[in-house]
């Protein structure tokens, strides 16, 4: 479901009408999800009262816009955002891998799963894709935190999805203990100019630093 009661709705940003009319056949065959339209710019989508819960965005618009940009935008709208890739320029993959974004998604993408992305985007979910992770992973710019083992034990185990109990029972520690060592791996990542302050960005922080496996294809 979406952020509200009732269906997730779904909004595309791309600029061939083809991907459009694509993702809306998908999307008004998939159970739980209805299209809310196709719009080829960032500007245009926004430019109405928000009536989507997922935006998929095109990576390579040609109207000059940047990804990060895309998706400052579009979030400060209120939608949450999967950007959609034919994965033909690394470079923008690895900007889009340092937005809001959650996740990203190939165009080539079979419809079964790509439906199951969109759900689990929609309600906010992180969906970790191969070229998300290859991107973090070749990103120059970051530094791996110094985190003791305990700690990556830690955050490997909550940011795949326990919470801080079930991680205390795995490790035989108190969850007093697990969520001191929570605070301890969040303030090493702010001081090292990587914040994580949300379980996402604990996620994504792990995925970077190969604290958390790399998700596989499938």
């Amino acid at each position: 479901m979406g952020q509200g009661a009732g269906p997730a709705r779904i909004a595309i940003v791309d600029d061939h009408e083809l991907v459009g009319l694509a993702v809306r056949s998908l999307v008004e065959g998939a159970e739980g999800l209805v299209f809310a339209r196709h719009e080829r710019s960032v500007a245009d989508m926004v430019a109405q009262a928000r009536d989507a819960d997922l935006v998929l965005l095109d990576l390579s618009l040609r109207d000059d816009t940047t990804p990060d940009r895309n998706v400052d935008t579009l979030r400060a709208w209120g939608a949450h955002v999967l950007v959609l890739t034919s994965a033909e320029n690394p470079f923008l993959i690895r900007e889009a891998s340092r937005t809001e974004a959650l996740g990203i998604a190939r165009k080539s993408t079979p419809g079964d799963e790509l439906v199951a992305v969109m759900t689990a985007a929609a309600a906010g979910e992180h969906v970790p894709s191969t070229e998300w992770a290859s991107a973090l992973d070749t990103d120059p710019t970051l530094h791996a935190a110094p985190l003791t083992l305990r700690e990556r034990e830690v955050l490997s185990l909550y940011a795949s999805g326990m919470g801080a109990r079930e991680v205390a029972a795995a490790l035989f520690v108190s969850e007093n203990t697990v969520n001191d060592h929570l605070r301890r791996i969040r303030s090493v990542y702010r001081l090292i100019g990587r914040p994580a302050t949300t379980k996402v960005d604990l996620y994504r922080r792990g995925i970077e630093d190969g604290f958390v496996p790399v998700p596989s294809r499938g």
